[in-house]
């Protein structure tokens, strides 16, 4: 298998991915709406289309070179109330994409969803890939469209080899955007930290990366894949990056019934038709435990997971290099 297409090739995994595949010998095809927002690994072996993969004459053009689709593109925002545009995006685009690789004679379909379509669990009885999705991801646009997009998939089993992965919560270099690495530059240098009373499972990107792949090459089909890393508490992550960085933060904990106050608001003005990062749900999200396992992944995929701290420092480094190129392009322009 050498040639393959990634979807949504200027996101944070799909980046990683590309340079990991790149690394290994494939050639690869990087499916991205604009081509100036690639900041990934550039090679005679990478290939950028722009386009999008909801249009059918883009992907009867390049399908056709294809052995394998890594579908990582998808909504992801979290400031839309409405559940129809992720519905569009995420359930019936996904779908068009799978029935045209079928179409094409593709051979394999890697689906990039998420860890939250599981029932999450505790640091002691982590979540698995046999638990179901439970609240308030039920209610959350973003999980349920993954949910119904992964059923919607089982359908063309037998005629495609389709096999899921199911990462956590991603933190390294190339996120544009930028998407999680916030949770980073929210918190550095920074001398008041707030921070929720919840947690989740952090997995360094390049690790995740070399899962997707590693579902590619042995994952079996109509299998998922939780590609899961450190479950911590946001208490616990936050002290990590102070320890790493040397900062003198002090950290103050939200209470629950705070978010969900603040939440509740941005739900109302989310269906007002304002722009909202923190919604009711998203607030609950906050406030839970929200721990998996990757234990099926490192069995049956042989997948190793690094320390966090790793995640972190690579996070921090790859934005203090963003800063300071972007302050000697203003010195440049001057």
């Amino acid at each position: 298998m050498q040639n393959i297409l990634v979807t949504g090739a200027n996101g944070l995994l799909a980046t990683n991915i590309i340079k990991l595949l790149i690394e290994k010998g494939y050639s690869v095809i990087g499916l991205l709406r604009r081509a100036e927002s690639y900041i990934g690994m550039t090679d005679k072996k990478l290939t950028l289309v722009e386009g999008d993969f909801t249009n059918s004459s883009t992907l009867d053009r390049i399908l056709p070179q294809c052995d394998a689709v890594i579908h990582a593109a998808a909504l992801t925002s979290q400031g839309i109330s409405s559940y129809q545009p992720y519905y569009e995006i995420n359930v019936k685009a996904t779908e068009s994409l799978v029935k045209s690789s079928i179409k094409h004679q593709v051979k394999k379909f890697i689906y990039v969803s998420t860890a939250n379509v599981f029932g999450y669990g505790t640091k002691t009885s982590p979540g698995n890939e046999t638990r179901p999705q439970k609240h308030p991801f039920t209610l959350s646009n973003y999980a349920k469209s993954k949910a119904e997009s992964e059923k919607r998939m089982a359908i063309y089993s037998g005629k495609i080899d389709i096999i899921t992965v199911n990462p956590t919560f991603l933190l390294g270099a190339y996120d544009g955007k930028p998407s999680s690495g916030r949770i980073i530059l929210m918190a550095l240098r920074k001398k008041i930290i707030f921070y929720p009373p919840g947690g989740k499972n952090f997995i360094h990107v390049e690790d995740a990366a070399e899962g997707v792949i590693k579902a590619m090459k042995i994952g079996k089909p109509n299998e998922n894949y939780l590609l899961a890393g450190e479950n911590l508490s946001y208490y616990e992550f936050l002290k990590k990056l102070i320890n790493i960085t040397g900062q003198k933060s002090i950290l103050v904990r939200i209470p629950s019934l705070v978010l969900k106050i603040a939440g509740f608001f941005g739900s109302l003005l989310q269906k007002s038709g304002i722009a909202a990062d923190l919604n009711l749900v998203n607030a609950k999200i906050l406030t839970i435990e929200n721990y998996y396992s990757n234990d099926k992944a490192e069995k049956n995929l042989g997948l190793k997971v690094r320390p966090i701290e790793m995640a972190i420092n690579d996070s921090i480094n790859w934005f203090s290099n963003q800063e300071k190129n972007r302050k000697n392009n203003k010195k440049n322009m001057q």
